[in-house]
């Protein structure tokens, strides 16, 4: 009776694995949101939990097997083989519950990881978006342009490891199959607008420098103007305190 017993249980222990199988392992999944994606992983969580927890089971078995044996040696050694077999499915079973639920993490931290990425770089899209509507209305002052342009390169000198990131973090996830027209669609939305303020605050830039350089040359212009003009109020100013008739001066004085 004892030997029946736990080739039942043997049998049915076998019975749990084949169905764990088909509902863990087998099923093709497709990640078409964000919510099924985590729920996989939430799944695959449970399932591993549920598969561990089944390791008393096992080993209460194996040891009333062993224990069998010691008194019926004949109907131990079957159920020892018996048992051998279940335990190599059940140690299958563990590793690749284990494996599926490791790799849905990592996806699922992967995604994260890249609405992390996408979100630093919108804000810094909408920094730059800001800077470069500053320099629309600029008063027509040398240190107001060199302020704004300063401000506008310090901005386009972000780094770009972060759109590196999400350019491969996007791509991996798509060619998984996970999450691909979500991916795909915030990628276009945010490599367009990228792409768009990109040329805007260049294009800022390059006429900003431009009217950086007339504005100094205008400046240097007005500088030598003045001094000439100083000068030539020095002498004028001498002439008529020498009493000098206009006559007798330089042409250009007079």
């Amino acid at each position: 009776e004892k030997a029946v017993n736990l080739k039942k249980d043997l049998a049915e222990m076998q019975e749990w694995m084949t169905q764990a199988e088909e509902e863990y392992l087998e099923k093709d999944f497709e990640y078409k949101s964000p919510e099924e994606l985590e729920n996989a992983v939430e799944e695959m969580k449970r399932a591993k939990e549920d598969v561990l927890q089944k390791e008393v089971r096992v080993k209460i078995l194996k040891d009333n097997i062993k224990m069998l044996a010691t008194k019926v040696p004949s109907s131990g050694q079957d159920l020892a083989t018996e048992l051998n077999v279940v335990l190599e499915n059940y140690q299958l079973l563990c590793n690749r519950i284990r494996g599926k639920c490791h790799t849905l993490e990592e996806v699922w931290s992967c995604w994260i990881e890249l609405l992390q990425y996408l979100d630093l770089e919108t804000a810094w899209l909408n920094n730059l978006e800001e800077r470069v509507q500053m320099t629309g209305n600029l008063p027509d002052k040398l240190d107001a342009v060199s302020d704004a342009l300063e401000s506008l390169e310090s901005v386009l000198r972000h780094p770009a490891d972060n759109r590196t990131q999400i350019r491969e973090l996007g791509q991996t996830l798509i060619d998984g199959g996970i999450l691909d027209d979500i991916i795909s669609e915030k990628l276009e939305a945010f490599n367009a607008r990228y792409e768009e303020l990109s040329h805007l605050a260049v294009s800022r830039q390059i006429a900003l420098e431009q009217q950086l350089q007339t504005m100094r040359e205008t400046d240097h212009m007005l500088q030598v103007l003045q001094e000439n003009l100083t000068e030539l109020d020095r002498q004028l100013t001498s002439y008529l305190t020498d009493r000098i008739d206009a006559f007798q001066m330089p042409q250009e004085a007079q």
